[in-house]
């Protein structure tokens, strides 16, 4: 179509236009101009102008121009071709809008074409120009909304972007956290396995430590043991010289055998202390060696002892055979002298009145028992006042080994006395007993025997004393071991009698006179009495202490150990029972103590010196009854007569029951 074609020329025209060329400058705003700058200028007719304007000049224009100024009808047409011819720059319902204003002057009066033509031109212009600044304004418009569209969307973009960075910095934050956590659990990981062997470490170090605390310890330990076994088997070797410089019950073979078996032992010991002197400690083989030596030194002394003890045993036995011969001839002079004696001391207190000691032979042998039993106390002095240790661990295991057995006799004692009785023979015997879970025995130290011999004496009479004291029943059994250790060990025998006569002289019987410059303290003390800081005890407990002795002892003369041979008499028999009693009614009475030991005595032994002696005991029982009590009453007082009551009751009893079996004339 002409109208397609004029249009695309007309786009051409206008594309090579300057004002057509607009070109977008993003700097714009940065100088501060209007992006519209450019098409806000007054609009110009280019130089082609005129050709468009000659192609709307053409014929058909002209001739609807013309016709329309001879008929005002023909305006109509013309109206339609202007707007035909511009239908490409504008709408053509504003066209004619405009077109309607210029009929009358066409139709008014006739107007030449080239007036019309400029007025069409100028008017077609005139539209275009509005319609170029509507489309400019339009353009603009679009341009700014799409600006703001863009810059919304720059926004858009921005934020977008901006919430990328946050999530990305969000998520690097988050894996740097994470990487530090992971760091820090490393770390600790690291933290804990070094912790861990720093403890391990340390752990390892300690025990190492401690390893060497304990080696040094056994060390120390074994060195202190490594000494007391080469202590001991000095002194066991001691022991064998003395032997074999004594000249003991054995062969001198034997003991030069012994004795030079003993001296290797000691060089054995001495060569394993000898390591030790460098400063390093003895091995567990340096042990077991000075421990076998000991062992067989120990085997040694008891094969000696055991020798010394058959040869002793065999000579015992011719000895005690010799013994029973002359001590039956001795008996029958023995019972004769003592009838005599019964009856020649009736006679004498009869004839000349009662005396104020004993006779001189009872205190002689008095003196004799006190000497030998100082001298013992005197021999074992070093070993009581030792300062060495180990001699002081000897002395208390000897001393637990002798008393605890006799502790632990009392009336209820029933079977274990035999077990008792036979631990303190192993222990006089030189055997080894155990007390308090160690190996003991009087073999260990040369004055060991004589210690245990005196300890055990001194216990005997402190539990009559005491137990004897309170539980009268006591006294029996506690008699019957000691006497039949007595029997096998007569030394102990003789410290049990001058322990007892110290205690209590009164079962010599003896009244020590007060010697000048004695003091009332040290005579009370001969007596007997007890006397402490808080003064003297009382008269009750004296008594209750002397009655427990004489219970005791009344007790040994009567009974014998009914386990032994019970070959030839008791070693301190009936006899001596019979001289107590008659030594007594040959004494002035004393106050309170003649009366309770008188009774104490006959409810012991009475029987059994009445089935020995019978008529003659008889006798002192009368001489007892008759003349002697008179006496007790006349030198008791008032507050004293509870023993000379109990007393007198007795020998009324007595004289109830036997006095039909020997009637006197």
């Amino acid at each position: 179509m002409p109208s397609e074609k004029l249009r695309w020329e007309t786009l051409q025209a206008l594309k090579n236009s300057s004002k057509a060329n607009i070109s977008y400058d993003p700097y714009w705003s940065e100088r501060g101009e209007d992006i519209l700058a450019g098409c806000k200028e007054a609009l110009s007719l280019s130089s082609h102008s005129g050709v468009i304007l000659q192609r709307l000049n053409s014929s058909p224009l002209q001739k609807s121009c013309f016709m329309g100024s001879s008929s005002g009808e023909s305006s109509p047409g013309l109206s339609e071709e202007v707007s035909a011819s511009v239908s490409s720059a504008g709408s053509i319902s504003d066209i004619n809008a405009k077109s309607c204003r210029f009929p009358h002057v066409m139709g008014s009066s006739a107007v030449s074409p080239d007036l019309i033509l400029n007025l069409c031109s100028q008017m077609a212009l005139k539209l275009r120009q509005e319609m170029q600044e509507k489309l400019v304004a339009e353009v603009a418009s679009s341009e700014s909304e799409q600006l703001k569209r863009f810059e919304e969307f720059m926004e858009l973009k921005q934020r977008q972007e901006y919430q990328t960075m946050r999530d990305m910095m969000d998520r690097e934050t988050k894996e740097s956290i994470g990487r530090q956590e992971k760091l820090k659990e490393e770390q600790r990981h690291r933290m804990k396995i070094l912790n861990l062997r720093l403890r391990e470490a340390e752990q390892q170090r300690v025990r190492e430590a401690e390893l060497e605390r304990q080696r040094q310890a056994e060390g120390r330990e074994r060195l202190r043991n490594l000494n007391t076994i080469q202590e001991e088997i000095l002194q066991l070797n001691q022991l064998l010289d003395l032997s074999s410089q004594t000249k003991a019950d054995l062969p001198a073979a034997s003991l030069s055998s012994l004795s030079t078996r003993g001296n290797q032992l000691c060089s054995q010991v001495s060569e394993v202390v000898r390591k030790t002197a460098e400063g390093e400690f003895p091995s567990m083989d340096d042990m077991t060696a000075a421990e076998r030596a000991l062992h067989e030194m120990r085997a040694l002394i008891r094969l000696m002892q055991e020798e010394v003890a058959k040869t002793q045993e065999k000579k015992k036995k011719e000895q005690e055979q010799e013994e029973e011969h002359r001590k039956q001839v001795e008996l029958q002079a023995q019972q004769e002298a003592q009838k005599k004696a019964a009856q020649s001391a009736i006679e004498k207190a009869k004839r000349k009145g009662l005396q104020n000691s004993a006779e001189d032979s009872t205190l002689k042998w008095y003196k004799e028992l006190q000497e030998s039993a100082a001298q013992c106390a005197q021999s074992i002095e070093q070993l009581s006042t030792t300062k060495d240790a180990q001699i002081k661990k000897l002395k208390l295991e000897l001393q637990k080994a002798a008393t605890i057995p006799v502790s632990q006799i009392s009336s209820n004692s029933g079977s274990q006395l035999r077990e008792i009785f036979d631990k303190i023979d192993k222990l006089l015997s030189g055997k080894a007993v155990v007390s308090g879970g160690r190996s003991v025995s009087t073999s260990h130290h040369p004055q060991g025997l004589d210690f245990v011999s005196y300890k055990l004496a001194e216990k005997f009479v402190k539990q009559g004393e005491e137990e004897v004291a309170s539980h009268h029943e006591a006294a029996f059994p506690i008699a019957v071991v000691a006497s039949g250790i007595w029997e096998l060990h007569p030394r102990v025998g003789e410290f049990i009698l001058a322990h007892l006569h110290t205690k209590c002289p009164y079962a010599v019987p003896h009244y020590p006179p007060m010697k000048e410059g004695t003091t009332v303290e040290d005579y009370q003390r001969i007596l007997g009495y007890r006397v402490h800081d808080s003064g003297v005890e009382g008269q009750d407990s004296f008594l209750k202490r002397m009655s427990g002795m004489i219970r005791l002892y009344a007790a040994i003369i009567q009974l014998r150990w009914p386990y032994g041979s019970k070959q030839g008499s008791a070693p301190h028999g009936l006899n001596h029972g019979w001289r107590w009693l008659a030594q007594m009614l040959n004494m002035e009475p004393l106050a309170d103590i003649t009366a309770t030991l008188l009774f104490d005595f006959l409810e012991v032994c009475g029987h059994a010196l009445m089935r020995q002696y019978q008529v003659q005991f008889w006798k002192l029982i009368l001489l007892l009854k008759d003349e002697y009590f008179q006496r007790i009453e006349a030198v008791t007082t008032t507050g004293q007569m509870g023993s000379v009551i109990r007393l007198k009751q007795f020998l009324e009893l007595q004289t109830m029951f036997w006095g039909p079996y020997f009637p006197l004339t």
